[in-house]
């Protein structure tokens, strides 16, 4: 065999092999980009579920229910489709669970009638209680209201919620405290600023999407404070709701906000106000 014959059979034996090669490498490269090219446009969620934390928000209205006008509001969060409450005034303090449908309590707990309640905040399995001026929390099992304990804190106590690692407290100043979970004891406290001046009167909170939201006390306004740095990014008016509807009593202010993942929608009322309000935000 002449040897322009063999390398010419040599060629043909090489080509196919290449083929087998080459072939699915091209297709494995060029399958994720065809893939790609083919994906839906994300949709932007609402805010706690991707909203870009510093983008200003207000708010619409989804729902209004039932609420007891003889709660005074002093902590709220959601679980489990229903609302957790706790409430003020000494001689009505108590920690509810409530049917947001009915507005229906369907199990509470009084706390002592010297014993004026604040805040709340689950977090383990345990809800967690503060009180005003007594500087006494109290410790419940989320199902049974079953009371677990006690823990002691130095200041006032105000608004309450957690970020899953600490609680995160108000005592009425410009600070917000943050208690290591197992021992209930300060372990940072953190300056609230805006335009570089202390923001006072940090009521309610509740912990949404990476920033703590406030109510402040006799203020229409939830701020949006960034945990890191203190700086209040956001504030969110309200004072469209209940514009001429609100109760007398010039305590039945703004308070109380709770935030359901599944729907990303925020629950918001007032102290002893007849209405809890569902509400979706949307950018400003």
């Amino acid at each position: 065999m002449k040897p322009v014959r063999v390398a010419a059979l040599a060629a043909m034996r090489v080509t196919p092999l290449i083929a087998t090669l080459v072939v699915p490498l091209i297709a494995t490269l060029v399958a994720p980009l065809v893939a790609a090219s083919m994906a839906p446009t994300p949709k932007v969620r609402p805010a706690g579920q991707g909203i870009p934390p510093r983008i200003p928000l207000s708010y619409e209205i989804v729902a209004e229910h039932p609420h007891d006008v003889q709660a005074f509001t002093q902590g709220l969060f959601w679980h489990d489709g229903y609302l957790y409450e706790g409430t003020g005034r000494r001689g009505e303090s108590q920690l509810r669970k409530v049917d947001i449908e009915t507005g229906e309590v369907t199990r509470q707990v009084s706390l002592d009638d010297g014993i004026f309640g604040e805040g709340i905040a689950l977090l383990d399995g345990r809800i967690f209680q503060l009180s005003w001026l007594a500087k006494r929390g109290f410790i419940y099992d989320v199902n049974s209201f079953e009371p677990l304990g006690e823990f002691h804190y130095d200041t006032p106590g105000w608004g309450l919620t957690t970020d899953g690692r600490h609680l995160i407290m108000s005592d009425g100043s410009e600070n917000l405290l943050f208690l290591d979970a197992g021992t209930q004891q300060v372990v940072r406290t953190l300056r609230v600023h805006e335009d570089g001046r202390g923001v006072r009167d940090l009521n309610e909170l509740e912990y949404i999407g990476g920033l703590v939201y406030a109510n402040v006390w006799h203020s229409d306004d939830i701020l949006r404070i960034d945990p890191g740095s203190g700086e209040v990014v956001d504030r969110i008016d309200f004072s469209g709701l209940m514009a001429d509807q609100r109760p007398a009593d010039s305590e039945a202010v703004l308070n109380g906000i709770a935030y359901n993942p599944n729907s990303g929608h925020l629950y918001v009322t007032g102290k002893r106000w007849p209405k809890l309000f569902e509400i979706r935000l949307v950018e400003r």
